[in-house]
This record gives C-alpha cells, structure tokens and sequence, in this order.
C-alpha cells in the first residue's frame, strides 16, 4: 500500500485548516510552520484542493484559506483523491498487467485490499478528527511552540531596534 508524501501532507494541511479557520482565514505560511511543509508544496498542493472546492481562497491582507464545506461533508479519500494521490496496493497500478502483461496471482487480493482502505477512509471526515481528544492535544502543542517563536522573534525585533 503506497500513499505517498502528498497524500500525507494535503491531509495534514487540511486539518490542520479545519483546526485554525475559525478565526477566518488561514495562510499557508502558518500551515507550513506548523506542520514543517513547505510553503511552495503547500501552494500546489492547495491549487488542487481549490479546483475540486474543497477550500476557498480568500486575498488581500488577513487573506489565506477557508474550507470549501462543511467539515462533516470533507472525508479523508475526497482530500487524497483530489490530489492525484492513488491508494493502489497493487504492483501494476491497478493496470492488470502485473505478470508478463497479464494479471499475477494475487492482483485481485491486493485490489480489494486498495478498496478497502478507499471505503475506511472515505467514512472519515475532517469533523470526526477535529472531534478527537488526541488531535487536540497535538494542536495545542504545535500551537504553542509557534507562538513561543513568535514571540522570541518579536523580541529580537525589538531589542534590534533599541540598539
């Protein structure tokens, strides 16, 4: 089973979207600090995510990123499916001709397997990770240490300018 970096990372950024919109919108500068993506991943990554209206940009100062929809309507297999992202457990990519050309032995076990995990993470949503208590904890971790370099920047601004 592959989901590679850019299935991980569009639904970490999704998340991590759904965890901080409340407070309008997010930029893609402070996901990428959060979560250690980099801003110009994040930028193509969200391209996709906007085309299909999973999220809306918002421009203009204070502008960044809102969810397109309601949290309970985005499911993690719509977040990896609108990147491009496969969830094939195959060899061949699903294309059959694993073998010689042909289909090998256990193609169709490893197919059912790649359905599986679409239908799991199909009944998955947004809200229902929000929801966990464990996800709470990391954001409010991830949050502070952010505002810790936040602050520590600001101070060295300041004590720069005094000098």
């Amino acid at each position: 089973m592959r989901l590679t970096t850019k299935g991980r990372y569009a639904v970490t950024a999704m998340l991590d979207l759904a965890l901080h919109s409340d407070a309008g919108p997010v930029s893609l500068a402070d996901i990428s600090m959060r979560q250690g993506i980099s801003l110009s991943y994040l930028e193509q990554l969200f391209a996709k995510l906007r085309r299909v209206e999973l999220v809306k940009s918002v421009r203009g100062p204070g502008g960044g990123y809102l969810l397109g929809m309601e949290l309970v309507d985005i499911t993690i297999a719509r977040v990896v499916d609108a990147v491009s992202e496969s969830l094939d457990a195959t060899r061949c990519e699903g294309k059959g001709n694993c073998q010689d050309g042909q289909v090998c032995l256990t193609h169709h076990l490893w197919e059912d397997l790649s359905a599986q995990i679409h239908r799991f993470l199909n009944q998955i949503s947004l809200a229902d990770l929000v929801a966990r208590h464990d996800i709470q904890t990391v954001r409010l971790r991830q949050d502070s240490i952010v505002r810790a370099g936040q602050e520590q920047s600001e101070r060295i601004a300041c004590n720069e300018i005094l000098e």
